[in-house]
C-alpha cells in the first residue's frame, strides 16, 4: 500500500469521470459515486466527532464503525464485492441495546443539540440517512450488497442513541421539540 498513493493527482478525472476499483470509469455524478461520497462524508463527520473527548466505550464503537464505513466505501467502489456482513449490522444492534439500556425512555421528540459532541453525532446521523438513501437509489438500477443498506439503517439508529447518551453522560439536557402552540410567542 505504501507506493499505491505516491502520486495524488492523476488528471484522469478532469473530464468528469472517475475510476472504480474494478478499473471501469463512470461519471462523477453516477449513483454509485454519490453513494461512495456520502459514505466518505459520514466517515469524515465521525472523524470530527472523535476529536471530542468521548467516553471510551463510545469512542471504541465509533472507531470500529469508521473502519467498517471504509470497507463499505470499498465495497461500493468495486461493483459486486461484499465486505459488510449481517454480523456487522448485528453488532450495531448489540451496541445500540447496550447504550439505550442506560437512557430514560424517550417520551418526546428531541432536537439536535445539548452538548457539542451530541450535536456532532446528530450531524453524522443525518449524513448517514442520506448515505442510506443513496444506496437505495443505487439499488434501483444495480445489484448491491443488501447488508450495506441494513448496516446504514442500524448505524443511523445507533448515532441517534449515541447522541442521547453523550448528552446524558455530560449532564447536558436534551433539547425537546415543542409544538408551535407550546412555544413562546414571537
Amino acid at each position: 500500500m505504501g507506493n499505491r498513493l505516491s502520486k495524488i493527482y492523476t488528471r484522469t478525472g478532469d473530464d468528469g469521470s472517475t475510476g472504480l476499483g474494478n478499473g471501469t470509469r463512470v461519471s462523477k455524478s453516477h449513483a454509485r459515486v454519490e453513494a461512495m461520497g456520502d459514505v466518505d462524508e459520514l466517515n469524515c463527520a465521525l472523524g470530527v466527532l472523535l476529536t471530542e473527548t468521548l467516553p471510551e466505550s463510545i469512542s471504541e464503537i465509533l472507531t470500529r464503525v469508521q473502519h467498517e464505513l471504509f470497507e463499505l466505501g470499498g465495497e461500493l467502489s468495486i461493483p459486486g464485492s461484499n465486505f459488510i456482513t449481517a454480523d456487522d449490522a448485528k453488532q450495531l444492534e448489540n451496541d445500540l441495546d447496550t447504550l439505550n439500556s442506560m437512557l430514560p425512555p424517550l417520551k418526546e421528540f428531541i432536537l439536535p443539540g445539548g452538548s457539542k459532541s451530541s450535536a456532532l453525532c446528530h450531524i453524522a446521523r443525518a449524513i448517514c440517512r442520506r448515505a442510506e438513501r443513496r444506496l437505495v437509489t443505487l439499488s434501483v438500477g444495480e445489484e448491491i450488497n443488501v447488508h450495506g443498506r441494513t448496516y446504514l439503517n442500524r448505524l443511523s439508529d445507533l448515532l441517534f442513541v449515541c447522541a442521547r447518551a453523550l448528552n446524558a453522560l455530560t449532564d447536558s439536557p436534551e433539547v425537546l421539540w415543542k409544538p408551535r402552540d407550546h412555544r413562546p410567542a414571537r
